[in-house]
């Protein structure tokens, strides 16, 4: 079994936690998020969802670090994300840090408007859990950029943070809240020097995102969700009304600033869609300079999708190794990418996948036991 492998089945099975252990159990992205490190590559993992329960991983703390097992065998080395020491800071106005912004294993991490136009409505997007978070008490309305800018210092310093994603809940506007996010990233980078992600939907005018790029922002996600449309209808209705195809001119204009690699989309499997129309694409976005980011449903609990499960390993791992190579092909690699969920990949196998097709420095092989999760890559 591969390092790919094992992190496709990780994500859809789960890990069980016998160790103490870094969880984020909400917010507007994947949720249910697990942080380890499984042999130097970042990962997230469902955790807390019921279906973990059954899963035949877990994680289990050794002599020296832990380990991933499975049915009493060592699959991997691991090193769960330690708490991080900027989460016991506040502002000098007595916000907690770990309310403003959260460290995803190396990401600093946050939604800078805590609500969105289309949440609890009938547009409201079905996997979204943006406010969720906020009824928990986890987090604050809006971050200023002056918070933030604090935050990235110490989240930097402390905790070794090397770059910041940022994303927000749409907006009425006709810039759908791409300005107020680019102020929140140019202020962070400005104290930090970290590169910055920002995330929007496509905004009416297309000159917002000039806007964005002359405040010094690195990368871009603008995110679709899903290539098919009937899909996008039914758990995304104000993207489908978009369109498709005002994505692809949204895309072309920032690649045309960002340039390519630097501008991303989210691209969830497991909604019901049609694996063709996700690989054609994912290549057609690639073909234009845009990075794919290929991820399993995470359900979010309280959210409209909260008791789906996650696709099933050979799902995806089907559809990743079809994205995956063309992506290696056009050199269009994770590797490249400044700030963001793509620079990260700890939600996606595709990362994982690239590496093993680059050969990069001497990817170790995980032994394959008797294991349902054996039977991943026998027939793809």
């Amino acid at each position: 079994m591969s390092l790919a492998e094992l992190i496709i089945d990780l994500q859809f099975k789960g890990l069980r936690i016998n160790a103490p252990f870094e969880r984020r159990p909400g917010g507007a992205g994947p949720s249910d998020a697990g942080m380890v490190w499984i042999e130097g590559t970042a990962v997230t993992v469902p955790v807390d969802a019921s279906f973990v329960a059954d899963s035949p991983y877990s994680l289990e703390p050794e002599d020296v670090g832990f380990g991933i097992y499975a049915g009493g065998v060592r699959l991997a080395g691991a090193a769960p994300a330690d708490r991080p020491r900027f989460y016991g800071l506040t502002t000098a106005d007595g916000v907690p840090y770990w309310q403003l912004a959260l460290m995803h294993l190396d990401s600093l991490a946050s939604t800078v408007l805590q609500t969105c136009a289309y949440w609890g409505n009938e547009d409201q997007c079905r996997f979204c859990g943006i406010g969720v978070s906020l009824d928990s008490g986890s987090t604050v309305l809006v971050k200023r950029p002056a918070q933030l800018a604090e935050v990235a210092v110490a989240a930097k310093e402390l905790d070794g943070a090397v770059d910041i994603t940022l994303t927000t809940g749409s907006t009425y506007g006709r810039d759908k809240g791409a300005l107020y996010v680019a102020k929140c990233g140019e202020a962070m980078k400005a104290s930090s020097g970290l590169p910055v992600e920002v995330q929007f939907e496509p905004p009416d005018d297309l000159g917002v995102i000039d806007q964005v790029a002359d405040r010094g922002i690195d990368s871009v996600g603008i995110h679709v969700e899903t290539f098919d449309p009937e899909v996008l209808r039914r758990v995304a209705p104000p993207k489908y009304r978009t369109g498709i195809e005002r994505y692809f001119e949204a895309w072309e204009h920032a690649v045309e600033r960002f340039g390519e690699g630097q501008v991303s989309t989210y691209v969830i499997l497991g909604m019901g869609e049609d694996p063709d129309l996700i690989v054609e694409g994912c290549r057609r976005a690639a073909d234009i300079g845009v990075y794919p980011f290929v991820v399993p449903l995470r359900p979010v609990p309280g959210s409209l999708m909260g008791d789906w499960t996650p696709p099933t390993a050979p799902y995806v791992e089907q559809v990743a190794r079809k994205v995956a190579p063309y992506l290696v092909e056009r050199g269009l690699t994770a590797d490249k990418v400044a700030a963001g969920c793509a620079r990260c990949q700890a939600c996606s196998p595709v990362g994982a996948m690239e590496r093993e097709l680059q050969g990069s420095n001497g990817r170790k092989l995980i032994p394959v036991q008797a294991l349902e999760a054996e039977r991943i890559g026998s027939g793809l």
